[in-house]
């Protein structure tokens, strides 16, 4: 039987660089991949920040996650988007991601905080122009939202796809940053008469709200009814 070399295993974190160790609390810095995938998994907007004619701009959209590139699409109007099928070679952004988990009210005005989780990513963002990648990225992003939601509604037909543009940024130089835990007061600071502790933010869901125009007898998906 001839040899074969293994395969290399998947790096578990991604490469620290100059853009993504931290000046200020660098302790609170990870590189870990499945940490980054499950920050960016369980939100639902991120901030693009690119530069246009000299000035910074950061927009707010959905995104979705294929492996280890993300998805963003817009108007084929929208700045970034018509941007980056104009850049050669692509477009440099910035793209965050940021969940609060917690109000930190500590006995100090200064050492007030919050809890969160969140992921930045730097590179060049790349319009997707191969079709069968684009509609990867369309389904992508509408199962982001709501998992299981691209199979249970009509996909894109030729039109919506023309004036539906698609960007891919891959994940390459990534850093996630988090707090957790509890007051950090000065020892002096402990007497005083104030309260002090964690407010915990924690997501929930409604239930869903039918069209008025929904064919009478349709089922509530089990997707969202498991919300």
């Amino acid at each position: 039987m001839q040899d074969t070399e293994p395969t290399p295993p998947r790096p578990a974190a991604y490469r620290p660089t100059g853009r993504t160790v931290p000046t200020r609390a660098a302790q609170k810095a990870s590189y870990d991949k499945d940490l980054v995938h499950a920050i960016l998994d369980e939100g639902y907007v991120c901030h693009l920040g690119f530069v246009r004619d000299g000035a910074p701009v950061v927009l707010p959209t959905l995104y979705g996650r294929v492996g280890e590139r993300l998805y963003v699409h817009g108007s084929t109007g929208s700045r970034p988007l018509r941007m980056t099928g104009q850049a050669d070679p692509g477009l440099p952004v910035c793209l965050t991601v940021t969940h609060v988990d917690g109000l930190v009210l500590a006995r100090s005005a200064f050492h007030h905080s919050v809890n969160y989780r969140s992921v930045v990513v730097h590179g060049t963002a790349y319009e997707v122009t191969d079709p069968e990648e684009k509609r990867l990225a369309l389904d992508a992003l509408v199962d982001h939202v709501v998992p299981g939601r691209a199979a249970d509604s009509r996909p894109a037909d030729k039109k919506e796809l023309a004036a539906t543009a698609v960007i891919r940024l891959d994940l390459d130089e990534v850093s996630a940053k988090l707090r957790t835990g509890g007051v950090n007061d000065e020892p002096e600071d402990l007497a005083l008469p104030h309260w002090a502790g964690v407010v915990p933010l924690r997501k929930g869901y409604g239930t869903p709200l039918p069209e008025a125009d929904l064919a009478p007898g349709t089922p509530l998906p089990d997707y969202l009814a498991a919300l």
